[in-house]
């Protein structure tokens, strides 16, 4: 594959788009369709969908994943050659959640070694992995314990949550479908998940849910009395021993979390994952010995 119409493929899944691509590349969308056209004929698939955003087909995927290896890979021996004037790009996948609370210790491992430029995609975590399935990023942090073709999965730890509000809005508690909410986003797998535990109908509460995609002010919403949240016990902790948030219930929810990364002889990226997973077992809760089992 002609390195130069790889680049410009995960250009268009960087910017979601043939225009963005152009922009980040200084060159014009025609020469862009022009690229993909050429990498479309060589491997004989087509491998975009082109809408907006513009996605990847299943042969994209693959296409994507072994470009991004290579670019990993010539970064890296770039940056060798250059005693590390350059740094290694490292595009990863994590939840608001985690990169609020534990994964913090990461950036500062990283910042101390000079080596990587971090760059972090936020989503869900139940959703992370499709992103690691379709290229967009070298590592994950997911609930999702199978491993990706190509990729290694760990246990890092177990996030728990808890259905936590303010006082003055616990004291009107008469039943879960009566109390306001407060949400990440639409895609709010967790908080998904502890509703269904409490045979909570979403559509009854559509209503009254707010959205707060921000999970330090997710946490503040919550402390004003918004609404119900689900925190994690990492923030929740010190505000509940201040009694500025109360529990409404002892029902925690609690999400195993895995580190997913490519299989790659990488040594910048090696030193992240043991980071991620230092970070992760640090703080993060163990609910059985055997977890630590890829």
């Amino acid at each position: 594959m002609n390195p130069l119409h790889t680049e410009t493929l995960l250009a268009i899944i960087d910017e979601g788009s043939f225009e963005g691509a152009a922009t980040v590349l200084g060159i014009t969308p025609s020469a862009v369709s022009q690229r993909i056209k050429a990498l479309e004929v060589s491997t004989g698939r087509i491998l975009l969908r082109r809408g907006t955003p513009v996605t990847v087909t299943e042969a994209g995927e693959i296409v994507a994943q072994a470009a991004r290896r290579m670019a990993l890979v010539q970064a890296e021996a770039d940056a060798r050659l250059t005693e590390r004037l350059s740094r290694v790009p490292l595009t990863v996948a994590i939840n608001s959640d985690s990169l609020a609370t534990w994964f913090r210790p990461v950036i500062q491992q990283t910042a101390q070694r000079g080596e990587a430029a971090l760059r972090i995609r936020i989503e869900d975590e139940a959703r992370t992995l499709a992103m690691l399935r379709r290229g967009d990023v070298l590592g994950a942090v997911t609930r999702e314990q199978t491993p990706v073709s190509g990729c290694e999965s760990t246990y890092l730890g177990t996030m728990r949550y808890f259905a936590v509000a303010a006082p003055a809005l616990a004291e009107t508690f008469e039943d879960w479908e009566t109390l306001p909410i407060v949400g990440f986003g639409p895609n709010d797998a967790t908080l998904d998940d502890a509703m269904r535990e409490r045979f909570i109908d979403s559509h009854v509460l559509r209503a009254r849910v707010s959205q707060i995609p921000s999970s330090e002010s997710y946490v503040e919403a919550v402390r004003y009395g918004l609404g119900w949240g689900l925190v994690p016990r990492l923030q929740a902790q010190p505000l509940l021993e201040t009694g500025e948030l109360v529990l409404l219930d002892d029902f925690p929810l609690d999400i195993d979390l895995y580190w997913q990364r490519w299989r790659l002889e990488s040594e910048v990226l090696a030193d992240l994952t043991a980071d991620v997973l230092d970070a992760g077992r640090a703080v993060l809760a163990t609910r059985r010995a055997d977890k630590d089992a890829p």
